[in-house]
Parts: C-alpha cells; structure tokens; sequence
C-alpha cells in the first residue's frame, strides 16, 4: 500500500504531547523539537518540555542539526534550544547531566521521552530509569547507509540491554583520518555526519524523517492507535521497509495532551 494515500479511517487529529522529556538535543534531538514545533497547538503554552543533554554547539552542528547556525556556537547546548522553544511559547526545564541507568525520572516529570542518543551505553539505561514510553532513533554513519534509520519504541519484549548489547571493539567511520582530524579539531559532531568522497559531510534530512517518525508513534499513543515495536528504513528504498507491531499495551498510561487547533488526519 501507498504510505503516503489518505485513509478515511485515520482518525482526526485531535491530541497532542504535552510532556515530553527529549534525550540529547543533537543532529536527532533537535529534528524532534522542530517536528514537534510543526503540530498545530491550540495552546503552545500548555506544552512543558525537559530537555537533556551536556554538550555545547559546535562549528559542525550548524551543518547537521536543524535549529542551530553560526551564531550558536559554543553555547550549551540546552540553552541554546530552550530558547528557541520558549520562543514558541512552550515551557522548558534543562538537565545538564549525563544520561545513564544512575538517572531517575520523578513521578511529576514527564513519563513519555524521545531519545537521540548516538551511543550505546545510553540507550542500554532506557528501560531502567522510570519512563513508561520511550521512542528511540538510530541512524546509519557510513556513505552507504547514512540514509538508513531504525526506531524503537521502549519498553518492549526485550530489553534495551539486549538490543544494544556490548559488542567488542571494531573498526568505526570515526577511526579514520577525515573523521579523526575533526574530531581532534573540534569542528564535528559524531551524530549527523558521514563521509562521502573522503570528506565529512552533513546530512539533516535524514534526522528530519527519522523525527517525524519518532512524533508519530507518540501521536497513535495519543490517538489508541497500534504502536511500533521496530521500524527499520532506507531512504533509497521506501518500499522495502520493515515495520513490526508493539506487543505492548500502553493503554493504561497517561502521558498528558494538549488539543489541536485544527482537524487534521494523523
């Protein structure tokens, strides 16, 4: 079937995320925020956001992560992006700590979280620190699977431990000489970034549809609708995605909502 015909028995966009905690506001971080900046809000204002992460801009977010640019750089990261948020009217709280399984959410935060972790070690704490729903996004590095991109929805049959489980050492884009001198130089973020003909280059579209994905397993929660256990995708090649339903029954969660201030088919 064609993802992209109308379907009179979607339902009509009625409600959406009020409370939502986003893990590393990098390349994926920042395309959550923007693609939840695109719903139509009745009430910005009624929207609170934690946001997370302890990096700073750099000269290479501007080329892989969609609301930065120049004038950002060497600002932190969290305040960067609160602000652009607070000026759409929503609400925001920073966390400039570390995301590990040490991490515990409070019963008044929010329960629901979008994480752009681009390392293992974060994402094996997903399950572990009280969130009752977690979207998680991995895209491809190498020139010949940046376009990919895999989603989780968390928790699920396994655990995030077994998903991401350690792996020995192995040879990564980062080892090499384009990478490494970047990386030393201070001018590249890991996330968002891939080599093409020797050099490294940007790609935030990915991050974009991959953001967009990630808002609308949030919206079917919202909405009763099934939920995906696994999303795997390659841009190249749309019609040979792989997508597999939640087991789950999120039925009983409450993540908060905030209406829409128009009818729109999810």
């Amino acid at each position: 079937m064609d993802w992209l015909a109308p379907d009179d028995c979607e339902p009509t966009l009625t409600y959406l995320p009020s409370r939502l905690w986003l893990i590393g506001l990098g390349h994926l971080g920042q395309a959550y925020l923007w693609a939840l900046a695109l719903l139509p809000f009745a009430k910005p204002e009624n929207v609170a956001l934690v946001l997370q992460d302890i990096d700073v801009i750099s000269p290479s977010t501007e080329s892989t992560s969609i609301l930065s640019d120049a004038t950002l750089i060497g600002q932190k990261k969290t305040r960067a992006i609160a602000a652009w948020a607070e000026a759409r009217g929503f609400h925001t709280a920073i966390h400039e700590r570390l995301f590990d399984a040490s991490f515990r959410r409070q019963a008044d935060e929010p329960a629901v979280a979008l994480c752009g972790l681009d390392n293992a070690a974060g994402r094996r704490a997903l399950d572990q620190v009280g969130f009752d729903f977690i979207v998680e996004v991995g895209l491809g590095r190498g020139h010949r699977d940046f376009r990919t991109m895999r989603l989780h929805v968390l928790p699920g049959s396994r655990s995030a431990a077994e998903i991401w489980k350690v792996a020995p050492a192995a040879e990564t884009v980062e080892d090499r000489p384009a990478y490494s001198r970047l990386l030393v130089e201070g001018a590249l973020d890991r996330c968002g970034m891939t080599l093409l003909a020797g050099k490294a280059v940007g790609a935030p579209f990915v991050g974009a549809v991959a953001a967009t994905l990630a808002v609308s397993e949030v919206l079917r929660l919202l909405h009763g609708g099934p939920i995906h256990r696994l999303l795997d995708i390659d841009l190249l090649s749309l019609e040979q995605r792989v997508a597999s339903g939640h087991p789950g029954d999120f039925g009983r969660i409450n993540p908060g909502f905030a209406l829409a201030k128009c009818n729109r088919p999810v």
